[in-house]
């Protein structure tokens, strides 16, 4: 059984409480790993082009309020 079999059917035995504390526990993680992941493309430059067309968009008047 491999290492995440394992892990899957212990949460299978989790009570409520538990499986709850994990399942927060794991969302924030994946936040977290998100917002790192995030920081780390803008600091890379690889959201530049994005913004500078939502710029341009927002400058030209092409925007709406929604």
């Amino acid at each position: 059984m491999s290492t995440l079999e394992q892990i899957e059917a212990a949460i299978l035995t989790l009570a409520s409480q538990d499986f709850e504390r994990l399942r927060q526990w794991f969302f924030d993680l994946d936040y977290q790993r998100w917002d790192e992941q995030l920081e780390q493309d803008i600091a890379d430059g690889k959201l530049e082009a994005l913004a500078q067309e939502a710029i341009a968009e927002f400058e030209s008047g092409q925007c709406r309020e929604i």
